[in-house]
């Protein structure tokens, strides 16, 4: 896992529409209607702290990563 700040776009099955949660927080940062609007707000937030958004589908998987802040050129995984 990495050592950035992450932010994560998840769906919330108890209320619906979407939650902005950081990891190990008891409330999220924000609620929205909408997936587009939890991601516009998460990605504020991760710009913000120089972290990493990372966005789930409504079953929980992954399916997007972005990356804000001082990482290294070329990324270590690519040569």
């Amino acid at each position: 896992m990495s050592n950035k700040k992450q932010v994560h776009v998840v769906p919330n099955r108890e209320r619906g529409g979407w939650d902005v949660v950081k990891p190990h927080a008891e409330r999220a940062s924000a609620h929205c209607d909408s997936k587009q609007e939890a991601f516009e707000r998460g990605r504020v937030i991760a710009q913000n702290e120089g972290g990493e958004l990372v966005s789930h589908n409504k079953n929980g998987q992954i399916s997007e990563r972005r990356s804000y802040g001082n990482d290294p050129c070329p990324p270590k995984d690519r040569k």
